[in-house]
């Protein structure tokens, strides 16, 4: 007698569709930051984001003699964040501050900051700014993105640090030499000179804190790919730099291995299939294949290097996700396919659309889009001054999440800037006491943004035109006046 066979499950219809589906990316959780230092501990290491010391040493190295003014150069310093931090952008917010006591700590002893000064007007803190050499505040904004990492302990991925490039543009006034370093844009055929000036500049953002590691401005002639050469002059040794299509050529591949860094880059279809003409395999979604990146002719490669080929992996992966058009994704990599697969990769990579909040915040949250200055140097001045004051507010999230265990993106950046700036402008006269600082850091903490039930939908990227009744501008004002002399010159 035979023994009945055991029939297997019936498969159900997700399990049998399983085979045929296309690989997604899901939404990674980011990890939780952490610190081992105590409340005390963390507001000192939130005084020295400005030590007295450092910006001794690194004033001693200019060729500016500076002697004792009312604005000293660390007064100076910490009223330009303070002015990109306040709401109001002005230099009479800052005189204001300063009569108030604001800045009567850092004064010298026996020179209080608020006795010194009888007048409401702002030539002396704008001559003081102007005093300060540029290289001091890109020191400081190098020291901040260092103490944020002092500070907590940044997620690692696969042993290194995760840092995402991407660029953007700055709008200008049109005054004395800034058309001169940053020339006005025309658009489409227009023949009349424009009035607005355009610079473009290049981050690099931590990816665990936000915080900008390092800048660099030009003007709309030298490409982003141009600038990024002056961000990876120093070594990013143990950094994975993560970029998007724009950056994925030879010359900055070529500029990050000379720097020690590690690549994460998305390629474009045509790259991708020139590479892959390179390793004589077919270009095809599901290709993962080691390669060497040797440069054509028509292939740039930075000044002061040699056109070296490049180790590394191109990727392509099918991307479907729920509601949205697939796609495939090619990327080049010089991480090895034991340490990470194609689909962490991709997951990876999915992650460095937070660049583009970061600079959202930079540019609307910092008032950093649009500049009033009167010279090209104030410019950078002011946009190095935004970036700290910005890192200052990272800095700040990043402890507040990692004492209550809080993932970083969840916190409201817009909160944290008002819960800080209104801690500072309260303890301007007096040193702040441990529990202000604990209080500082819980409300911080508990300034979550809100839990949407329903996504918001994709809008598009443009505004609707809001015209006023009031004749457009085109020339010079002085030309302007002119002619308006001449038409009201009967009236």
């Amino acid at each position: 007698m035979s023994t009945p066979r055991s029939r297997r499950p019936r498969p159900s219809r997700s399990q049998r569709r399983a085979p045929n589906r296309r690989p997604s990316l899901p939404p990674t959780e980011p990890p939780l930051l952490r610190t081992r230092f105590s409340a005390a501990q963390l507001l000192r290491q939130f005084h020295q984001l400005l030590p007295v010391s450092l910006l001794a040493s690194w004033l001693a190295q200019s060729h500016l003699a500076f002697y004792q003014r009312a604005f000293t150069p660390l007064i100076t310093l910490w009223y330009c964040v303070f002015q990109r931090l306040s709401y109001r952008h002005t230099l009479s917010s800052v005189v204001e501050d300063a009569r108030s006591g604001g800045a009567d700590r850092l004064s010298p002893p026996g020179k209080k900051l608020s006795d010194q000064l009888t007048s409401e007007a702002t030539p002396s803190f704008s001559d003081a700014r102007q005093r300060l050499p540029l290289k001091l505040f890109h020191k400081t904004l190098r020291h901040t993105a260092a103490q944020v990492g002092r500070a907590v302990q940044i997620a690692r991925y696969y042993g290194l640090q995760a840092a995402l490039l991407d660029g953007s543009t700055l709008r200008l006034r049109h005054h004395r030499d800034i058309p001169t370093e940053f020339p006005a844009h025309r658009t489409g055929n227009c023949k009349k000179e424009p009035y607005w000036c355009l610079a473009r500049v290049v981050g690099m953002f931590c990816l665990a804190t936000g915080a900008v590691l390092d800048t660099a401005m030009g003007s709309l002639q030298q490409s982003e790919q141009h600038l990024s050469f002056q961000l990876l002059q120093t070594a990013w040794k143990g950094w994975l730099i993560i970029a998007d299509r724009n950056f994925g050529v030879y010359s900055v591949a070529r500029a990050a291995r000379a720097a020690q860094a590690q690549l994460l880059l998305r390629l474009t279809q045509a790259r991708a299939a020139k590479l892959a003409r390179l390793a004589q395999v077919k270009l095809a979604a599901g290709l993962d294949t080691a390669l060497t990146w040797t440069p054509s002719p028509h292939d740039q490669c930075p000044p002061g290097l040699l056109p070296e080929p490049l180790l590394g992996r191109l990727v392509a992966l099918r991307i479907a996700r729920p509601g949205f058009r697939p796609f495939t994704l090619y990327l080049f990599t010089t991480l090895s396919a034991q340490l990470c697969s194609a689909q962490t990769l991709a997951e990876l990579y999915g992650q460095r659309w937070r660049v583009e909040l970061y600079l959202r915040y930079v540019k609307t949250q910092m008032g950093l889009a649009t500049f009033e200055c009167y010279s090209a140097q104030m410019v950078r001045k002011e946009w190095l001054s935004g970036l700290i004051a910005y890192n200052l507010i990272r800095w700040t999230m990043a402890v507040a999440a990692a004492r209550t265990r809080v993932p970083l993106p969840q916190l409201s950046f817009s909160r944290a800037r008002e819960l800080l700036l209104g801690w500072l402008l309260r303890s301007g006269d007096r040193r702040p006491s441990l529990r202000s600082w604990q209080r500082l850091l819980t409300r911080v903490a508990n300034a979550r943004l809100p839990k949407r039930r329903h996504p918001r939908p994709a809008e598009p990227r443009a505004i609707r035109p809001f015209q006023k009744d009031v004749a457009k501008l085109f020339g010079s004002r002085a030309q302007a006046r002119k002619q308006l002399a001449i038409a009201n010159a009967k009236s």
